[in-house]
């Protein structure tokens, strides 16, 4: 984001960035006929799993499943947010593994199914705020990153965690575009990589993950910016130093390494001052933090926001 401000009262036509947005009849008409959609992406395979209910998980209501798997930002598969539910039918998420390697005393390689009985998997239902302006309630299913975390022993050197993500262009056909620099590179700080809230999500809705978002494993850090949440990842790696992370490399002024929810620090083209949720009409406030200011803002003190955003 561009450190500066703006006001809050921006028309409708700067929400949305025009060079992501050039089908959005054709994505509402997706969003409207989401159960094909859904057929389309792949939910057909998606299994059931036990859950059990989580401390962390906002009171407000979700998202429908519909929703959610209908409207995403995935550019793996294209940047409509039709796209990912429309072209991820042919993605395989399964054999998977996770190698996770770097600054650790223990580094291993973890299959799907090592994974999946690291921990109890909870249903964590938070808030997801998109930098574009629209935000969504979705129940996510997962653990704690920090019980993987564990397992590999960080070095003491280990300052900073980096993500990243597949890279099938025969199975994801955005990949063939030049929009970002593949494969997916996304980071974050160790302290905020071991927060509580940090999630090794594997489904969602009680299932496993849908392709479009984010088959079979990914990360979802709720405080921040919906892209700094790596999708489909198959390596993560304790650096000493931070990462350039993808969006970092295609827009440095626009997209900073931290990306923290803040409706204070604008982004060029729009405000983020206040957001629309899927399936209402009149937008709300956008909370700090994304509304998380009480568990993870100590970890910010003394930091200027406005110049590490």
């Amino acid at each position: 984001m561009l450190i500066r401000t703006s006001s809050p009262d921006v028309a409708p036509s700067e929400v949305t960035p025009e060079n992501i947005y050039l089908r959005r009849r054709q994505i509402l008409q997706g969003i409207l006929a989401g159960g094909a959609v859904l057929l389309a992406g792949g939910n057909a395979r998606a299994s059931t799993l036990n859950t059990r209910k989580s401390a962390y998980s906002t009171t407000e209501a979700p998202n429908t499943r519909q929703q959610i798997s209908s409207y995403n930002n995935f550019y793996e598969f294209g940047t409509d947010k039709s796209d990912p539910a429309e072209r991820a039918g042919r993605f395989v998420a399964k054999p998977w593994a996770i190698k996770v390697d770097g600054e650790v005393h223990r580094p291993r390689t973890f299959d799907l199914d090592e994974l999946l009985k690291l921990a109890p998997l909870e249903e964590r239902i938070y808030r997801l705020r998109c930098v574009e302006g629209w935000s969504m309630v979705i129940p996510w299913v997962g653990y704690a990153l920090a019980t993987l975390i564990r397992q590999v022993e960080p070095a003491t050197s280990a300052k900073f965690v980096e993500f990243t993500s597949v890279l099938r262009p025969a199975e994801m056909p955005g990949q063939h575009s030049a929009v970002l620099d593949w494969p997916y590179i996304e980071a974050l700080r160790i302290d905020e990589a071991a927060h509580p809230l940090t999630l090794l999500a594997f489904g969602l809705y009680g299932e496993t993950l849908p392709n479009q978002n984010g088959a079979p494993a990914r990360i979802v850090v709720p405080w921040k910016y919906g892209f700094k949440s790596a999708k489909s990842i198959v390596r993560i790696r304790f650096t000493e130093k931070p990462s350039i992370t993808s969006w970092m490399k295609a827009g440095p002024s626009e997209y900073g390494f931290f990306s923290n929810v803040n409706p204070m620090v604008d982004h060029p083209r729009w405000s983020q001052a206040s957001e629309r949720r899927i399936g209402e009409f009149f937008k709300r406030r956008t909370l700090m933090f994304n509304g998380y200011a009480d568990q993870v803002g100590s970890m910010y003190a003394g930091l200027d926001l406005r110049k590490y955003f």
